[in-house]
C-alpha cells in the first residue's frame, strides 16, 4: 500500500466502496512479512550491536541463549548417536536366528549321532548275550540229562564243562562291554543336558540384551523428546530476541549511527521493512475508516 493508492482507496470509501476485510487481510500478511524480515535482520546483525546501549539486554541474553543452544544441541547429538547404536544392536539381535548357539547345536547333534551308534552297539551286545545265554542253557541242560542217564564218558563231560566255561567267559566279556557302553551312553546323556543348559543360558542372555536394547531405545527417545522441547524453547526465545534487535536497528538507522553501521550491508532490506510498516499502517487506517 503506497500513499498514492491510499488516497485512491479513501476516495473510493467516500463513494461507499468499502473493502475492510481485504485491507485487514493485507495488513496481516504484510505484518507477517515484516516480522519475518525483523527476525532475519536481527539474526544477521546481532553480533554488531554489542555497543548499542538500548539493545544491551537483548544482546547479552542472546549470547547466553546461544551457549545454552549449543549445549542442548550437543547433548541431542550424543543422544542421537546412542539411539542409532541401540537400534543397530536391536537389529543385530533380531536379524539372527540361532547364530549365538549354532556351535552348540552342531555339538549336540554330534553327540546324538554318537548316542545312536552306542544304542545300536548296546542292542547288538544284548542280542549276542541273549544268544549266548540260550546256548549256555542248552549245553547245561545236556550236561544234566547225560548225568542223570549215566550214559556218558568222563571225556564227554569234560568237554561240556570246558564249553560251558568258554561260554561263561564270553558272557562275562559281553557284560563288561555292555557296562562300558552304558557308561558312555550315560556320559552322552549328561553332555546333552549340559549343552541344552548352555543353549538356554545363551537364549536368556540374548533376550536380556534385546530387552536392554529396547530399554536404551526408549530412554534415548524420551531424552531426545525432552531435549528437542528444550531446544524449541531456546529457539523461540532466540527468535524473539532476533526480532527485537531487527526491529530496533531497522527503525533507527536514520537516527542512530550505530544502527546504521550495523545494517550497512542490509540497506535494501531496511528500506523494504520501512515500506512494509507504512503499508501496514495505511491498510489498518483504511480498515478502521471502512
Amino acid at each position: 500500500m503506497t500513499p498514492a493508492r491510499y488516497i485512491i482507496c479513501r476516495i473510493a470509501q467516500t463513494f461507499g466502496y468499502n473493502r475492510k476485510n481485504i485491507r485487514m487481510g493485507d495488513a496481516a500478511a504484510e505484518m507477517h512479512l515484516l516480522k519475518e524480515a525483523e527476525s532475519y535482520l536481527g539474526n544477521e546483525v546481532w553480533k554488531k550491536v554489542e555497543d548499542i546501549e538500548d539493545l544491551s539486554v537483548e544482546y547479552w541474553n542472546l549470547r547466553k541463549l546461544i551457549k545454552e543452544h549449543e549445549r542442548v544441541a550437543g547433548e541431542l547429538e550424543v543422544c542421537q548417536v546412542q539411539l542409532a547404536k541401540a537400534h543397530d544392536e536391536r537389529s543385530g539381535l533380531l536379524g539372527i536366528s540361532t547364530e549365538p548357539y549354532q556351535d552348540l547345536l552342531v555339538q549336540r547333534q554330534n553327540v546324538l549321532n554318537t548316542l545312536e551308534d552306542l544304542a545300536r552297539e548296546r542292542d547288538t551286545i544284548v542280542t549276542n548275550a541273549r544268544d549266548i545265554r540260550r546256548l549256555y542253557d542248552g549245553i547245561k541242560t545236556k550236561e544234566e540229562v547225560l548225568t542223570k542217564e549215566g550214559n556218558h564218558t568222563s571225556e564227554q563231560l569234560g568237554k561240556i564243562s570246558e564249553r560251558l566255561a568258554e561260554i561263561k567267559h564270553d558272557f562275562t566279556a559281553l557284560k563288561s562291554e555292555r557296562h562300558v557302553v552304558a557308561e558312555k551312553i550315560a556320559a552322552g546323556d549328561a553332555n546333552i543336558e549340559k549343552i541344552d543348559a548352555e543353549v538356554q543360558h545363551r537364549k536368556k542372555e540374548r533376550r536380556k540384551k534385546a530387552s536392554e536394547a529396547f530399554q536404551h531405545i526408549g530412554d534415548a527417545n524420551q531424552e531426545m523428546s525432552t531435549l528437542r522441547a528444550e531446544l524449541g524453547v531456546v529457539d523461540t526465545q532466540m527468535r524473539q530476541l532476533y526480532s527485537e534487535i531487527g526491529r530496533h536497528v531497522s527503525r533507527n538507522t536514520d537516527q542512530n549511527p550505530a544502527c546504521k553501521k550495523a545494517t550497512k550491508q542490509h540497506h535494501g532490506l531496511v528500506d523494504v521493512m520501512g515500506a512494509l510498516r507504512k503499508s501496514v499502517a495505511l491498510n489498518q487506517r483504511l480498515a478502521e475508516n471502512g
